[in-house]
């Protein structure tokens, strides 16, 4: 999940990040009071700055300088309701102004190629990380952070050295130490300041904040909740994260149901195929309408679950069940379907392919044609039950 600048400010200052005072507003109405308040203590100069998550918010003309409570109106006024690449900005962070002397960078992330976590530390801050890194590689210093050690007192000075840094050492390696108590204690896969800056009276202040937090750890985090961006969640998948599924909304009307990451992509994968092989039907072409793996287990609970939210989708007109029999063997998904269609009852109103393959296929099989469900059509391969669900999706009657 990642946070607004202003969630990932607020995280660094509970963690004892050098951070400068801040309030965030959405209606410009409320910007002169809040630049009244922030800017008391920086000669009335705040920095108005669009929230939206994304980067190249200032080309965009995302963030303003403003100089009085009228200016920060005015900057509030122009920028909310902005287009920063597809965000429309609907909050401002108003925070107080800086005299800069010199801009840093750092970062620390989850590194999955190598196995560790990556610090990322430039003298050069304040710029695209990217073209730095591109252009002039050696200005950013790249050092592995043992995940069991963390950014600990010598990790800290080893990063700081590497940067080039020949002032502030002490100063700027207890910022990185206290930036990595946010990455371990909050279970972040990203912490990045740009800039971190030194200021006129030798401040060392984190005037930027960027954190992404692992989703799979929010259970250890009851207060992320209160982080989550509920306006541009879509409900189908807010309504599976209720239900414990593992699903993805995409723009298609193939729903698919599948077990193990792996498998669910491949039929991701051969229902676009088929659906190109099709090509359009009364403008109407066959396409994955989202990712949904429900793991080893698929009890008559979590087949229902899965496809109660398949079927609220209004975009999908077939929905494509593909389960290889393993742990959960062929007949346990069988019955699971069967009672799944029972408990949903007059929910359950769009067609069904179903295919099966694995432990005890025979049986899982012989359970399906038995039950007889009108929605239900057996295919015996994937790509043949891919392109059958495709079929039924674009030559669905129109609602």
């Amino acid at each position: 999940m990642d946070l607004f600048e202003y969630q990932a400010r607020d995280l660094f200052e509970a963690h004892g990040v050098p951070v400068l005072p801040a309030e965030v507003v959405t209606d410009p109405a409320d910007a002169a009071a809040a630049a009244e308040r922030i800017g008391a203590a920086s000669g009335g100069v705040v920095v108005v700055k669009a929230q939206v998550k994304t980067g190249g918010r200032g080309k965009a003309g995302g963030v303003k300088l403003a100089k009085s409570p009228q200016q920060a109106t005015e900057a509030a006024q122009q920028i909310l309701g902005m287009d920063i690449k597809g965000h429309t900005v609907g909050t401002v962070m108003i925070a107080q102004g800086a005299k800069i002397a010199e801009e840093y960078y750092f970062s620390l992330l989850l590194d999955r190629s190598n196995r560790t976590l990556l610090a990322m530390c430039s003298k050069e801050g304040g710029m695209d990380i990217e073209q730095l890194a591109e252009e002039r590689p050696d200005a950013l210093a790249r050092v592995p952070v043992d995940p069991l050690v963390g950014i600990d007192q010598a990790t800290a000075e080893r990063i700081v050295a590497e940067a080039g840094f020949t002032a502030d050492q002490d100063q700027i390696a207890e910022v990185l130490t206290t930036l990595w108590g946010v990455y371990r204690d909050e279970d972040a896969t990203l912490v990045e300041v740009n800039p971190l800056v030194k200021t006129e009276d030798g401040q060392i202040l984190a005037l930027d904040a960027k954190v992404t937090l692992d989703d799979n750890a929010r259970f250890r985090h009851p207060g992320h909740e209160s982080l989550v961006d509920t306006a541009a969640t879509d409900p189908l998948e807010a309504r599976a994260q209720d239900k414990g599924l593992n699903y993805v909304k995409l723009d298609g009307n193939v729903g698919i149901i599948g077990n193990g990451a792996g498998l669910v992509m491949s039929t991701l994968d051969v229902v676009a195929y088929a659906g190109q092989d099709l090509g359009e039907v009364d403008g109407q072409l066959a396409r994955p309408a989202n990712f949904l793996d429900i793991g080893g287990g698929a009890s008559a609970q979590v087949m229902a679950d899965g496809l109660d939210v398949i079927l609220t989708d209004e975009q999908v007109s077939s929905v494509f069940v593909n389960v290889f029999g393993g742990i959960t063997a062929c007949d346990a998904v069988a019955n699971g379907i069967v009672q799944a269609l029972q408990i949903l009852g007059d929910e359950a109103s769009k067609p069904l392919v179903v295919r099966l393959d694995g432990n005890n296929v025979e049986e899982g099989r012989r359970i399906l044609q038995e039950a007889g469900h009108p929605l239900v059509t057996l295919v015996d391969t994937m790509d043949g039950a891919a392109r059958k669900a495709a079929e039924l999706a674009v030559n669905a009657p129109a609602s």
